[in-house]
């Protein structure tokens, strides 16, 4: 199950809760903005939960969006890539309870051992990206990459060969591929679009999700949701995998039974394929 972190509850102390309840279950966060936290307190927070919730963690860490981190958090969005990669030189050894000297122009920070509590496994790195820098440090420092707003197109000819390339440049294994999308199983596909529409208006005037439908050649969310009937999102979860995407997480909409039925697709893709699909 992936959780996303925005003005709710705080969402790596929601997954410490249910990963003490519910021990089959791997966790993962999507995403964790990076600009309120320090390094060393997200690494510690992060192994935290690993330790509490036995080694099941992904921690995936993004940088929000502009409005957002001047407009809320008063802190600068200047060179948002130099920042992420001066964090992440810090944050990743962190999560392997490395020493760290780190002391870039917008972050530095220092340990000489374990951050939180000692030998854990250390939780997997995934960082949202969506543009050619973002996915090239994406893929030389991290474990892969979570998505959203991003169609099958733009994942195929984009995405996966961009990151695939930064990660074998990197000598790393070829990188987790995470998809989010509106999911509406429903046999009135323009109401489902019409409902996608008005749910994540929003996400099409952000400019990185904005590029991402551009690329796709849609204008709005409805345009990269999977909508239509069981069997039609069924072979656009297919068509996602074909595309590189390793794991594809659920963003269920509609009425009850519409979220429940867009579930119980995601574990037939499960049962097909053998690939991870989840609730996000």
């Amino acid at each position: 199950m992936w959780c996303s972190q925005i003005f709710g509850p705080d969402t790596l102390t929601v997954l410490a809760m249910i990963g003490r309840e519910l021990g089959d279950l791997d966790l993962g966060t999507a995403v964790v903005p990076v600009q309120p936290r320090h390094p060393s307190m997200l690494a510690a927070q992060a192994r935290t939960v690993q330790d509490a919730i036995g080694g099941r963690l992904t921690l995936g860490v993004g940088l929000s969006h502009q409005v957002i981190v001047e407009g809320l958090w008063g802190i600068t969005f200047e060179r948002p890539v130099q920042y992420l990669r001066e964090y992440l030189a810090a944050l990743a050894p962190m999560l392997r309870a490395e020493p760290v000297s780190a002391h870039g122009e917008f972050v530095s920070a220092t340990a000489a051992g374990a951050i939180g509590p000692k030998d854990v496994t250390p939780p997997g790195l995934v960082v949202a990206a969506l543009g050619p820098k973002m996915l090239a440090l994406a893929g030389s420092v991290a474990d892969g990459t979570v998505l959203w707003m991003t169609g099958r197109r733009t994942i195929a000819e984009h995405i996966t060969p961009t990151i695939t390339a930064a990660a074998d440049a990197a000598g790393r294994p070829r990188p987790r591929i995470i998809c989010s999308l509106p999911v509406v199983v429903t046999d009135d596909a323009a109401a489902g679009r019409q409902r996608v529409n008005e749910t994540f208006a929003l996400y099409a005037t952000l400019p990185s999700y904005a590029a991402m439908l551009d690329r796709e050649g849609v204008a709005e969310p409805a345009g990269v949701a999977l909508i239509g009937s069981r069997e039609s999102v069924l072979d656009q979860l297919h068509g996602l995998a074909q595309a590189g995407v390793s794991e594809f997480s659920v963003v269920a909409v509609g009425t009850a039974d519409q979220r429940d039925e867009a579930l119980d697709v995601a574990l037939e893709y499960d049962r097909q394929t053998n690939r991870p699909s989840t609730d996000g």
